[in-house]
């Protein structure tokens, strides 16, 4: 299901411009797809929070005041990050056309705890996103993988996780999800063994440093 955003055109451009709109709690942007592209901003506070409660794919009808097209269909397709603070500098919303499948990132989620993690095992995840390809309306918020299932040694790949129906995955089937490994600990020989080994080593230091004292007197 699709939510409400609201947005405004916006007339002014530029670094100057878009950090005193960020000072002003508004967020930079822009709409293409299926149009001509359209600068606008929206509220940064309501963006974020419909991304944490509803995912960063989920579909947003974004109304813009002034815009030719009174509502568009949209989703966030890139944006860029601060490199020091917290937040967003600027977001790219992709008009979509509900009949044509379109190429997105899924992120991945560890759901539930192993039992192998009971008896030691250590998860490794290895891929944290899935390139998937559907309909805008199939696209999930995310991907999960039930780890209660997951054994010691086991290896999940993509071609073992579970996606809704539509969905088309262009990650390889055969690279590796997540996996559990046991902890295997170092065997430390005994101490008389390490003392003959010392001994052994130090014996046959000797008798080589013998051998080359003979050699250089003939």
């Amino acid at each position: 299901m699709s939510k409400d955003l609201k947005g405004t055109i916006r007339e002014q451009r530029g670094s100057a411009a878009n950090r005193r709109l960020r000072t002003e709690g508004l967020l930079p942007g822009v709409i293409y797809g299926q149009q001509d592209p359209v600068s606008i901003t929206v509220n940064h506070k309501d963006l974020r929070k419909l991304i944490e409660a509803y995912g960063i794919n989920t579909l947003i009808n974004l109304s813009v005041e002034s815009d030719s097209v009174p509502k568009r269909t949209v989703i966030v397709k890139d944006h860029q990050s601060h490199p020091i603070r917290e937040g967003w500098e600027h977001v790219d919303f992709y008009e979509v056309d509900m009949t044509e499948k379109i190429k997105t990132v899924v992120p991945i989620l560890l759901d539930g705890k192993s039992p192998a993690e009971k008896l030691g095992g250590i998860v490794e995840k290895s891929l944290d996103e899935l390139h998937i390809r559907c309909l805008p309306g199939d696209i999930p918020h995310d991907i999960k993988v039930d780890m209660t299932k997951v054994g010691m040694d086991q290896v999940v790949h993509v071609s073992d996780l579970t996606l809704p129906a539509g969905i088309e995955v262009i990650d390889d089937p055969e690279e590796a999800v997540v996996s559990i490994h046991e902890v295997k600990e170092e065997v430390e020989a005994p101490e008389g063994e390490e003392a003959l080994e010392g001994e052994q080593a130090e014996a046959g230091e000797k008798a080589a440093d013998e051998g080359e004292g003979g050699k250089s007197d003939s």
